[in-house]
Formats: C-alpha cells, structure tokens, sequence
C-alpha cells in the first residue's frame, strides 16, 4: 500500500508541475496532494507543522495566482476583457500547432480582448495585452518555482524513509 500511496504522490507532483503552467490544472494544489498522500504512507510520520506550513502557503499562492494577472492588466491599463482574453488564448495556444503557442496564445488573447472591449485604441490595448502577459508569466514562474520545491520535499522525505518505504 505504502508503495501505492508513493506511486500516486509522486504522479500528482509531475502533475502539480505541468499545472503550474496549465490553467486548467491547479498545480500547487495538485502538489500539495503528493505531499499529503506522502504523509498517508505507515513509514512516514506524520508531520503536522510541514502538512499545514505547505498548505498555507499553497492557499497563498493559489490566491496571488488570481490576482497577479489581472493586476499586471490594470497597472498596464487594462480591462476584466484582457484577463479573459488572456485566459482562452493560453487555452488555444497549448492545443496549437504553433510552435510556442502557450506562450503567443496568451499575449494574442488579451490584445484581442482588449480590442473587443475598445476596437478604436490599439495602443492601449497593446499596453494591456503586455501587462496581461507579464503578470501571467509571473504568476506562473511562481506556481513552477513552488511545485518544484514540493518536488525536493517529496524527494528529501522519500530519501529519508527509504528502508522504510521499500
């Protein structure tokens, strides 16, 4: 079962990964879980002051992930149609054949949004577009950078229960 349990924590770490670029995917969450399915195991013991310091800081950042797009849209000046934008183009650009498309995708969709909102300035809309997609980029350079800290925790708690958990 311990194995199971490891097995299952260490694929929601890859996935907490790949969803700290995925919007779709709750990345630091999903990375949270590993860690938590880590603690079920009978070799581990159970550390309540990591479980809970991992869990609000994983809260944290799950806000700032919300928040940090659109403020980079409004300091850029910005509206809620750039964050959309910004949201169905990253969306489009991973399923694009375009090569960098996750990253065009974005940039694309709150430029279009922005047009949408104000089809007259398409200066301000650049603006925004820029602002959107710096703040996205940040938001998930931030979520990556957790997830894989969650990734060396998890390995460093595996390796120091290894004769207990294999």
């Amino acid at each position: 079962m311990d194995v199971l349990l490891l097995t299952f924590g260490f694929i929601c770490m890859i996935i907490g990964i790949l969803g700290s670029f995925l919007p779709i995917l709750p990345g630091p969450s999903i990375s949270w879980i590993g860690i938590l399915l880590l603690y079920f195991t009978n070799a581990v013991p159970v550390n309540y002051l990591i479980l809970g310091s991992t869990l609000l800081i994983t809260i944290f950042i799950s806000i700032l992930d919300y928040v940090i797009p659109s403020k980079g849209t409004k300091k850029f000046g910005g509206s809620t149609y750039g964050i959309w934008g910004t949201n169905i183009g990253l969306l489009i650009g991973i399923f694009s054949p375009i090569p960098f498309g996750f990253i065009l995708g974005p940039f694309m969709g709150a430029f279009i949004g922005e047009l949408i909102y104000d089809s007259k300035n398409h200066q301000r809309a650049f603006r925004a577009a820029t602002g959107s997609f710096i703040g996205l980029l940040a938001s998930s350079f931030m979520k990556f950078v957790l997830c894989m800290m969650y990734l060396g925790l998890f390995i460093w708690i595996t390796w120091k229960y290894k004769s207990e958990l294999f």
